[in-house]
C-alpha cells in the first residue's frame, strides 16, 4: 500500500471494512496516515508550574488510587525513559522528549489521574522502545506492536500516539468480516481499560499536543466510532463489560467543553469535533457522531441514546443544507471540503439517509431501569441499499436488529431528505466540471495585478495570456470557489490581451474559459 495516500481515504476504508489496511508490523514500513483534521503542534519544553510526575503518581498511591505493584511500574517506565533520553539526538531525542513533556504536563496540571494512567504510560514505554530500537519514520505512518490491536500514528514533533479513530475503525472492520471475533475481542480488551474517566463517563483520550490542542482532549468523531464497535460486540457476544463501557462512552455528549463535545444550539445540540475547540464546526465528524449514536441505540434501545441522537439530529438538519455550495461541499465554517473529505462526508450522509428514514432508532423506549436484551442473532448485518458492509455502511448489529430497532412506520421522520438530498447533491459533483469566468476586463500597466476570475467550486485555476499569438504570461494556483485573483505581472505595454482560463476541480473535471483584458497606462 502506498505510504503516502491522504488520510480520510483510509478512514473510509477503514469504517467499511478493509481491515488488511491496518496491519502495519512494528519495524516495518507503515501503513498511511490517518490523522485528525489540523496539524501536530511540538510541545513546549517547560511544563506548567504543578506536580512533578513523580509527585503525582506518589499521591495515587498514597490516596490508594493505584497499587504499590502500578506505582512501581509506572514510576520505572518514566525513569527508564529519561534515562533513554538522555542517551539519544537529533529526531529521536526530539520524539521522545516531546512524549516526555507532554507526560509532564498533564501531571503539572493535576491531570495524571488514575483512569489516565494507563494510556500515558503505555503511550511513553511504547515510545521509549521505538525511538531507541525502531527505524525512524515519516509523519504520518502508522505502526502496530503485535499480537496488540491498537493502531498508533506518527505526528512529527509528537512521538507515535495511539491513533483512536483508527483502531475503532479496525474494531468495525473485524465486527463486519464475520469471521474475526477473536481479533475484536482481543481489540475490546484493550481498549476498554485504557478509557479515562471523563465527563461524568469515560472517553478515549488522544494524549498530544495538536492543532493548538493541550493533551488531554478528544472527539465526538472517534468516540462515536467506539460507541459503534463497543454495541456491535455486545450485540454479537453479549459481554456486559462492552455495554457498560458503551453506556459509559455516552456521557461526552451530554456535557460541553472542554471536557465533553455538546454544544448547545437553538435547535438542539451540535457534537464537536474536538473538546478543545467547540467553535470548530466540522461537519463530516459531526455526522459520523451521529451515526455512532443512531447505532448504538438501535441496537441498545437506551433512551439517553435516542435524546442524544434527537437533540443532534434537530441541530443537523439545519447545519447540513449550509455546507452544500451547491457545487461542492464545505468542510467546517471557513472552506471548501479537499476530496476525500468531500467523498467522506458524503459516505457518512449517506449512512445517516439509510437510518433516518426507516424512522428513530427505537420506536418504544424501554423504562430507564429496564436493561437491555442483546438480539440473538448473531449474523453480520446485511449492506443497505446497495452501501458498502462496513464500520458505517449497514443497519447495525446481527441479522434482524435493525427490523427490531426500526419496525414499520407509517411515514419517514421529519427532516431525513436532507440528509439523502445533500448526499445526492454532493455525489453528483463529483462528475460535474466547475464553471469558471474572466471578471477582470481593465488593469494598469506595469502592476503587480490581480485577474479576478468567477469560480464555482475549489479547483486548481490556470491563467494563461497572449498578446497577438505569444504568450506573455502564464500563472496556475488552487483556490477555493467565489471571486479570486490570480496574479499577473504586467508589462509595459498597453493594448488588448487574450485571456485563457483552465479550471480543474479536485475531482479532475476539467473547464475553460475565455476572455479579454485592456492594459492602460498609470
Amino acid at each position: 500500500m502506498p505510504a503516502k495516500r491522504l488520510a480520510a481515504l483510509v478512514l473510509a476504508l477503514l469504517l467499511t471494512g478493509a481491515s488488511s489496511a491496518v496491519e502495519a508490523r512494528a519495524g516495518s514500513p507503515a501503513a498511511t496516515s490517518l490523522a485528525p483534521l489540523g496539524r501536530p503542534v511540538r510541545a513546549g519544553a517547560a511544563a506548567h508550574r504543578g506536580p512533578s510526575v513523580s509527585a503525582a503518581l506518589q499521591s495515587l498511591r498514597a490516596s490508594g488510587a493505584i497499587t504499590e505493584a502500578l506505582y512501581s511500574s509506572d514510576t520505572a517506565i518514566y525513569l527508564a525513559a529519561e534515562h533513554s533520553l538522555a542517551r539519544l539526538s537529533g529526531t529521536r531525542r526530539e520524539e521522545l522528549g516531546a512524549v516526555l513533556a507532554n507526560v509532564r504536563a498533564i501531571a503539572a496540571a493535576g491531570e495524571l489521574s488514575a483512569s489516565r494512567a494507563p494510556a500515558v504510560f503505555l503511550t511513553l514505554e511504547r515510545n521509549r522502545l521505538w525511538w531507541t530500537t525502531e527505524p525512524l519514520l515519516s509523519s504520518g505512518e502508522r505502526v502496530t506492536f503485535p499480537p496488540s490491536k491498537l493502531i498508533w500514528e506518527y505526528y512529527a514533533g509528537q512521538g507515535i500516539e495511539i491513533q483512536w479513530l483508527a483502531t475503532f475503525g479496525a474494531g468495525n472492520a473485524y465486527y463486519n468480516s464475520g469471521h474475526e471475533d477473536a481479533n475484536l475481542r482481543r481489540l475490546l480488551a484493550e481498549v476498554i481499560p485504557l478509557a479515562t474517566k471523563r465527563a461524568g463517563g469515560i472517553a478515549w483520550e488522544y494524549l498530544f499536543r495538536f492543532d493548538g490542542g493541550a493533551p488531554p482532549w478528544t472527539s465526538g468523531l472517534s468516540q462515536g466510532t467506539a460507541l459503534q464497535v463497543l454495541s456491535r460486540a455486545w450485540s454479537r457476544f453479549s459481554e456486559p463489560a462492552d455495554l457498560t463501557a458503551a453506556q459509559q462512552a455516552l456521557a461526552i455528549y451530554r456535557q460541553p467543553p472542554p471536557q465533553g463535545v455538546r454544544v448547545a444550539t437553538r435547535a438542539g445540540a451540535l457534537y464537536a469535533e474536538y473538546t478543545y475547540a467547540p467553535g470548530d464546526r466540522i461537519l463530516n465528524g459531526f455526522i459520523q457522531a451521529l451515526v455512532g449514536i443512531y447505532d448504538y441505540t438501535a441496537i441498545t434501545r437506551d433512551p439517553l441514546g435516542l435524546e442524544l441522537f434527537e437533540a443532534g439530529d434537530a441541530e443537523a438538519r439545519a447545519e447540513v443544507p449550509r455546507y452544500d455550495t451547491g457545487h461542492w461541499s464545505r468542510y467546517d465554517q471557513f472552506g471548501e471540503s479537499s476530496l476525500n473529505y468531500h467523498e467522506l462526508l458524503t459516505e457518512f450522509l449517506q449512512h445517516l439517509c439509510e437510518r433516518t428514514r426507516k424512522g428513530p432508532p427505537i420506536a418504544t423506549v424501554p423504562t430507564p431501569s429496564a436493561a437491555p436484551t442483546p438480539p440473538a442473532s448473531t449474523t453480520p448485518p446485511p449492506a443497505a441499499g446497495g452501501a458498502p458492509t462496513g464500520g458505517t455502511g449497514a443497519p447495525t448489529g446481527p441479522a434482524g436488529t435493525a427490523t427490531a430497532a426500526h419496525p414499520a412506520q407509517s411515514s419517514q421522520i421529519p427532516g431525513d431528505q436532507i440528509y439523502c438530498t445533500t448526499a445526492a447533491h454532493f455525489s453528483e459533483d463529483l462528475g460535474t466540471a466547475p464553471e469558471v469566468t474572466l471578471l477582470s476586463s481593465s488593469l494598469r500597466t506595469g502592476t503587480r495585478a490581480g485577474v479576478q476570475v468567477l469560480l464555482s467550486k475549489i479547483a486548481t485555476v490556470t491563467l494563461t495570456i497572449r498578446r497577438g499569438s505569444s504568450v506573455v504570461w502564464t500563472n496556475r494556483a488552487t483556490v477555493e470557489g467565489g471571486h479570486p485573483r490570480l496574479l499577473w505581472v504586467t508589462p509595459s505595454r498597453p493594448g488588448s490581451y487574450a485571456v485563457t482560463l483552465s479550471a480543474v476541480d479536485l475531482a479532475g473535471n476539467f473547464s475553460t474559459a475565455q476572455g479579454t483584458i485592456r492594459l492602460t497606462r498609470h
